[in-house]
């Protein structure tokens, strides 16, 4: 490989790296995780916590309770859409 290709393969991986620490380590140890931009974890307890909310607005029938958790479930709805062409406008597609 010529030493030009080497070169941009180091400045890849050194950005990577930068990115998205979890996912180099683990391709590293030969045990590949998912990138950021497919984990999810924490937009389905955001979309828990909401509902949770929104369920006690609307038992206890408070108003602000069903606002916030209507506001929480559709914050999470929006980090956990799987729409790749989505994430392109939020900067995860960039080179």
């Amino acid at each position: 490989m010529p030493q030009s290709e080497d070169h941009r393969l180091v400045d890849l991986e050194a950005r990577l790296e930068q990115e998205d620490p979890r996912f180099t380590r683990a391709m590293r140890s030969g045990r590949p995780a998912r990138p950021r931009e497919y984990r999810r974890t924490g937009a389905w307890w955001g979309l828990a916590l909401g509902v949770a909310v929104l369920a006690c607005g609307i038992a206890l029938a408070q108003g602000l309770l069903i606002a916030g958790g209507l506001v929480l479930v559709g914050m999470a709805a929006q980090l956990a859409d799987p729409d790749p062409a989505r994430m392109a406008h939020r900067g995860f597609g960039r080179r």
